[in-house]
């Protein structure tokens, strides 16, 4: 029970949340919803308190635990109860809430809001920022807008609304103190964009853009986004798995009833059995969902897609696609579905794509595709099946095969769902049912009652009588104040549609006269109201019209004329003209017959006892002011045609207006996807002046919106119309002009469709290939018996010309130029008789027939064709080889070669020969010298054609023949011996070791190999071996003192041969360049380094010389050496130092290494703490250089090693130093020695000091230091003396040790007591530099703490102990 009530709680939470969105129509529904919730809480709040069941007796040893669980789940129930309680009364307030709101809403209409501030439309104070970030770093996007009231603010990326809630934790919408902001957590590259705030309030809406640029770092993974494959989603989901795609499936052919799986095996880091990857398949860019014709599993490393059942909807591009880490991965492969094996053998594959539209109560409109057909019979039609939603049984629309790939289904019952199959019908049987349908629900669909009326439904077309056919159909379903219907009527294969009725018909059926015996016809029909005409109907099934016989010959009489139009009136006769009808019969139209009557009366006249065979006629004798009508009827082998409509009514008044008449006979050819060439006659009225161009107006068919497509007037009767819609409908009036102004327009014209007939061909501009002549050959894509093709020049039609010869055969004609000339130039076009408009044209200039006539001319004076002219090469040994190649020559072809007017024949020192298969004609000459300067021709005859062709070899064209040959010839002879196959050259090593290289040939174990630089001979550390078949030369540490002429001699019994290789200018500079890149590639950052002197920064490289282009900047200004910033470098780095650093030195400094194409850059910003940190190094530094400098130290007059007899004096003396003066203390073995009357110690001019022992004996041995110091520290020099007596051999002294003891008499002079000296303390450690620690082999100006040892070091010579080491500066007092 609390579940429940907490779940009726939080639906009253939402249903409250949402009502802020819910527009209200009436207080009264409201009431309601609430009254009903009311309802709901107050049953929920009712039910009884949860009750602890009972539990069994327990033994009593478990009774203790038992009633302290008891107690605490007893706690813990009452906690509930109340939080239970708190619940129900909160949900209570929250429903009275709800109805206060309500009520609230309902009466706000009623009152007038007066405005505590002034209403202001959205204005953003802070726009927002462009921003440029790095891949995977957040962005934010902040603005600051204003309004009264508050603006309701919305972001867009891309005008896309951006929905937090789609992508969890990717964005993120604040809005603080008017501050509105989007945080955008993790960019990825696709989130790029444009993203736009919109704050919208009553009283108007302002927009602020700006533009975010997310870019991935070098060498970071990219999304592939093939044009043509399925497209990248808009944003990259998280995910925390890494997949790599493994085998994954290939091409698959499959056959329609089959199932087929497409498995991608894949690597799933980490692979948890939850959480398998986000996977997507798609087909031909569409998303698959899973249902019964697609299952789809992921799970253990494999994903798969299985078609349980094929169709050829199924075929298509499958793409498996799955989030990982860094984006998306993907696979694609092709799925190809056969037809599967028909029931009946030679049916038709089944239909594809079967979809359900224009939906209604009972009325859907189902299409589909046709299946592909190869060797079976033509489909004739289509059975479309339908069964509703939840039954088996099937059952079929229509009783008769339909040809077109759509049929509209009636008789549906509304609210009911269907589903449809289609299946494909020839001469065999029946196919194999296509896929059914999505389901799909007739309901009724609202329309306006204004406007045009629905298209009419099915209509039926049946035969009446030898020329006349019974059409019916359904009436529309909203008729909206339906006036009436047209009926259209079209022969099958004319694509032209011609009215069957002029007045709008008020029934459902229609009787169709004047059709034409042995066509084959299909219906339309338009319902028309005051608003205009509907959409056509559907057509109807074809309809065949029987042929009447007339002399054993299947010929009809033609149909009506019609269109007739008033071309001119002198108020005493009228000319008129009128259309061809559009069906002939089947025989040529031969003449008409026209009659008349006034329009007032009802007896037509005749006006022409004799036939007319032009399509205008003037009627005489009529009567001045009264209106006449007339009608016309053509006539030809099968006898006289229906007549025509009658006219309108004309009134015979003389016409005296200024402007032309109207133009007539308005025909189309050429017709054209987006072209027609629409031509006309000129108006037999002229007006007051001749007649100066045309005006052609147009517009769609059923529009009355002209627009005139020519700006200028053309002077001709034609003109063509581009920029045409594919397969619409036009129609045309032309307007003449004159002096005085723009004419009457002609009627319109009939509808002309801008498409283009099947299998259209152009006329072909040609050369006769065996006569020279040129024509124009046109073959017609359409012809019958009586057709006959009309040539025409500027659409004027040849009738006789003695420039031209026409000649026609079936359906090709040509026109053949007997003697063509610029009088020639000029559009020529062609029109076919009996044909739906079959014509092109062809527009002959002067380019192109200049062209014609020079192919003309090669064909009657016929030369043999050069595919290349005579041209010439130097070959091995010096030899010259002079050819020519033919595009084609036969077996029978002469030729010969001629040398300044001389003919040559091959002879020694010159072959001559030719290949029939290649056309190559050629000639050597072995021995080619200065006598062979001239002019070298070839002239070849094969059959009637000929042709020749020159090379002038004089000047400096043939010195440098010669010079070349001279150089084969040469090059041929050292390479009888060892010689170089490629000269010296160089490369740089990794480690940036200069090598010269060289490649040998042709050598043996005999062949000697040398280094020279300068003519001396190099030695080098390992001898070069000529038998490898290359030898290389290393120049380590490369520099400018590395200059010179490098030669390479190679050489045995056979010949020698030598390489040059002059390293300078340009080649220097290369190496150089070629060091820097290496050197750049593998430069360090820049290291902060502090010296005594100033702050020094390093780069370190493989190797670095001064000759390597290198610059150093600070805040982009280039460094130039100076005793302020000092350049230098050693083979290891690169360095500038700041001496003396002040506050105008910081800032980033920069090295840039240059190698010649690019350069390589490496900054260090020195500033802020890094500044401050290598100051106060320095200064440390400094301080401590200081220090040593002036400290005090022994400058030398001290031995090592002193050796001396008993009892002779002893001498110990030195120059020492120090700033300022500094104190001196000797000792013996580390106990300080007193001056007294034995130890005598003296300390002269602050510059000299002694030690002096009177009478030494063997117990003076040890060793001896002295100490010198004074405020900046000191150091200690340390002596060995050994004294032996008087016959024994001089020992060998053993440094560093003490001599034993030996008693000795105690002198008289009491030695004094040695004081021990404290040991020197460790120097304190220096401050840690900011910067890297330099490589061992820089020495640190720190000084090193001494190691421990009794005896003060003495050096750092090896392998004499340490005789000397700095002493600690004393100790201030």
């Amino acid at each position: 029970m609390p579940a429940r009530a907490v779940t009726l709680y939080r639906q009253e939470q939402t249903q409250h949340q949402s009502s802020k969105h819910v527009v209200h129509h009436s207080r009264k529904s409201s009431s309601q919803v609430v009254k009903k919730k009311q309802v709901q809480a107050t049953e929920a709040m009712a039910e009884p308190a949860y009750t602890v069941p009972a539990f069994r007796e327990r033994a009593p040893e478990g009774m203790q635990e038992y009633q302290r669980v008891a107690a605490h789940f007893g706690r813990d129930l009452v906690q509930l109860q109340q939080e239970l309680h708190r619940m129900k009364v909160a949900t209570q307030e929250q429903v009275k809430n709800i109805e206060i709101t309500r009520e609230v809403k309902g009466m706000m209409p009623l009152r007038k809001d007066i405005p505590a501030e002034v209403p202001k439309a959205p204005d953003f104070l802070v726009s927002l920022r462009s921003h440029t970030v790095w891949e995977k770093t957040p962005v934010k996007l902040f603005c600051t807008v204003s309004g009264q009231p508050n603006p309701i603010v919305k972001w867009y990326r891309n005008n896309v609304a951006i929905e937090p809630l789609s992508a969890p934790g990717k964005y993120k919408i604040e809005n603080k103190y008017g501050v509105h902001g989007l945080i955008i957590s993790r960019c990825a590259v696709t989130d790029s964009g444009v993203y736009s705030v919109v704050a919208t309030n009553p009283h108007g809406k302002a927009t602020s853009k700006a533009t975010v640029c997310v870019r991935r770092p070098q060498g970071g993974g990219e999304l592939s986004h093939l044009p043509g494959l399925v497209p990248l989603l808009s944003g990259i989901r998280p995910s925390k798995l890494e997949v790599t795609l493994l085998d994954s499936f290939g091409v698959t052919f499959g056959t329609e009833g089959e199932f087929v799986s497409l498995v991608a095996n894949m690597v799933v880091v980490p692979d948890l059995p939850n959480l398998p990857p986000e996977a997507m398949w798609y087909r031909d860019d569409t998303l698959l969902m899973p249902s019964r014709w697609a299952e789809m599993s992921i799970g253990g490393g494999v994903a798969k897609l299985t078609l349980p059942h094929l169709n050829k909807d199924d075929e298509g591009l499958y793409t498996f696609r799955v989030w990982t880490k860094d984006g998306t991965t993907e696979h694609s492969a092709y799925l190809f579905v056969k037809d599967a094996t028909p029931t009946v053998a030679g049916a038709p594959g089944a239909p594809m794509d079967v979809t359900a539209s224009d939906v209604n109560a009972d009325y859907v409109l189902v299409s589909w595709k046709p299946p592909n057909t190869t060797h079976e019979a033509p489909i004739t039609g289509y059975f479309v099946d339908r069964r509703k939603s939840g039954s088996k049984d099937w059952v079929q629309c229509n009783d008769s095969p339909v040809k077109v790939c759509k049929l509209p289904v009636h008789g549906l019952t509304e609210g009911a769902s269907y589903h449809f199959r289609v299946r494909a019908v020839n001469k065999d049987g029946i196919s194999l049912p296509s896929r059914m349908s999505s389901g799909v629900t007739a309901a009724e669909v609202e329309s306006d009652v204004e406007g045009v009326p629905s298209a009419p439904g099915q209509v039926i077309a049946s035969r009446n009588t030898k020329t006349s056919a019974f059409v019916q159909w359904d009436a529309p379903k909203h008729a909206n104040n339906l006036m009436g219907y047209y009926v259209d009527a079209s022969v099958i294969g004319s694509k032209t549609w011609f009215p069957c009725n002029h007045r709008p018909y008020k029934h459902t059926r229609f009787v169709v006269h004047g059709l034409v015996p042995g066509d084959t016809y299909v219906f339309r029909v338009q319902a028309v109201n005051a608003y205009g005409l509907s959409e056509e109907s559907q057509e109807s099934a074809p309809l065949f019209i029987d042929a009447a016989l007339l002399g054993a010959v299947e010929y009809a009489t033609p149909s009506a004329p019609y269109g007739i139009s008033l071309l001119n009136c002198n108020g005493s006769s009228m000319t008129l003209a009128w259309k061809r009808p559009k069906h002939t019969g089947g025989s040529k139209i031969k003449s008409y017959y026209l009659d008349k009557r006034e329009a007032e009366s009802v007896e037509w006249k005749e006006v022409n006892p004799s036939p007319v065979v032009h399509r205008i006629f003037t009627v005489e004798n009529l009567t001045g002011g009264v209106f006449y009508e007339f009608k016309v009827q053509a006539v030809n082998l099968a006898g006289v045609g229906l007549p025509s409509e009658p006219s309108k009514a004309f009134a015979c008044e003389a016409w005296t207006m200024a402007e032309p008449g109207p133009a007539y006979d308005i025909s189309f050819w050429e017709v054209r996807d987006s072209s027609i060439l629409v031509q006309w006659r000129a108006p037999v009225y002229t007006g007051e002046g001749p007649i100066t161009g045309y005006f052609v107006d147009m517009a769609k068919k059923g529009s009355s919106d002209f627009v005139t497509v020519n700006a200028e007037p053309v002077g001709h009767c034609y003109l063509r119309v581009t920029g045409l819609e594919t397969g619409a409908s036009y129609v045309f009036r032309v307007r003449a002009v004159n002096a005085k102004g723009v004419g009457k327009a002609s009627d319109v014209s009939d509808p002309i469709c801008a498409k283009a007939l099947p299998g259209t061909k152009e006329i072909v501009c040609g050369v006769d290939q065996e006569t020279g002549d040129i024509f124009l050959n046109f073959e017609a894509c359409e012809a019958s018996e009586t057709s006959k093709f009309n040539w025409s020049k500027s659409y004027k039609e040849i009738t006789e010309s003695s420039r031209v010869s026409i000649t026609s055969s079936g359906r090709h004609s040509k026109l053949t130029f007997v003697n063509p000339e610029k009088e020639d130039l000029g559009i020529y076009s062609v029109a076919v008789t009996d044909t739906d408009g079959v014509s092109s044209s062809y527009s002959v200039n002067e380019e192109e027939l200049k062209k014609m006539l020079d192919l003309s001319y090669n064909i009657k004076h016929p030369i043999i064709p050069l595919k290349t002219e005579l041209n010439y090469e130097i070959l091995e040994k010096g030899h010259v080889r002079f050819w020519v190649q033919a595009l084609k020559l036969s077996s029978s072809v002469n030729y010969r070669f001629v040398v300044n007017d001389k003919a040559i024949t091959s002879a020694e020192g010159c072959k001559i020969s030719h290949d029939v298969s290649t056309g190559i004609i050629q000639m050597t000459v072995e021995h080619f010298t200065k006598a062979s300067e001239g002019t070298y021709t070839i002239q070849i005859h094969d059959g009637k054609a000929k042709s020749q062709s020159s090379l002038v070899l004089v000047g400096d064209a043939f010195k440098v023949a010669l010079k070349e040959a001279e150089f084969q010839r040469k090059e041929h002879i050292r390479k009888q011996g060892p010689h170089f196959s490629e000269y010296l050259s160089f490369h740089v090593t990794d480690d940036c070791t200069v090598m010269l290289v060289c490649k040998l040939a042709n050598v043996k174990k005999e062949t000697t190999f040398t280094w020279f630089k300068e003519d001396e001979e190099i030695t080098v550390d390992v001898p070069p071996n000529p038998m490898s078949g290359s030898c290389s030369l290393p120049i380590p540490m490369f520099s400018r003192k590395d200059q010179g002429i490098y030669k390479a001699v190679l050489g045995d019994d056979r010949g020698k041969d030598t390489s040059v290789y002059d390293i300078s200018g340009k080649v220097f500079e290369d190496i150089i360049n070629a060091i820097a890149s290496i050197a750049g590639s593998s430069a360090s950052e820049l290291v902060l380094q502090c010296t005594p002197e100033g702050i020094r920064l390093q780069c370190y490289m493989t190797y670095y010389t001064e000759e390597m282009k290198t610059s150093w900047f600070h805040k982009e200004s280039k460094i130039s050496s100076s005793e302020k910033m000092r350049i230098g470098g050693t083979s290891e780095m690169a360095w500038m130092q700041i001496c003396e650093p002040t506050d105008k030195e910081k800032g980033h400094y920069t090295i840039e290494i240059h190698d010649g194409t690019k350069s390589h850059s490496r900054t260090f910003d020195l500033s802020g703490q890094a500044y401050t940190d290598a100051y106060a190094e320095f200064q440390r530094l400094k301080a401590a250089a200081f220090a040593e400098k002036n400290r005090g130290r022994v400058l030398g007059g001290l031995p090592d090693v002193v050796t001396i007899m008993e009892k002779k004096s002893l001498s110990l003396t030195c120059t020492v130093w120090g700033d300022p003066s500094p104190e001196v203390t000797w000792f013996k073995n580390e106990q300080e020695i007193v001056s007294d009357d034995r130890y005598k110690i003296t300390f002269e001019g602050g510059k000299f000091s002694s030690l002096t022992i009177k009478s030494v004996y063997v117990e003076d041995s040890g060793k001896y230091s002295i100490n010198v110091r004074n405020k900046y520290g000191g150091e200690f020099v340390e002596i060995t003396v050994s004294v032996y007596k008087q016959g024994e051999e001089i020992p060998e002294p053993k440094l560093g040790q003490m001599s034993k003891p030996v008693a000795t008499p105690k002198p008289a002079t009491p030695a004094p007591q040695p004081v021990k000296t404290p040991t020197p303390p460790t120097p304190t450690p220096s401050i840690k530099s900011p910067t890297p620690t330099p490589p061992p082999s820089v020495k640190s100006p720190t000084p090193t703490p001494a190691p421990k040892s009794p005896t003060p070091p003495r050096s750092m010579r090896s392998p004499t102990p340490p005789r000397s080491m700095r002493s600690p500066t004393p100790t201030k007092k």
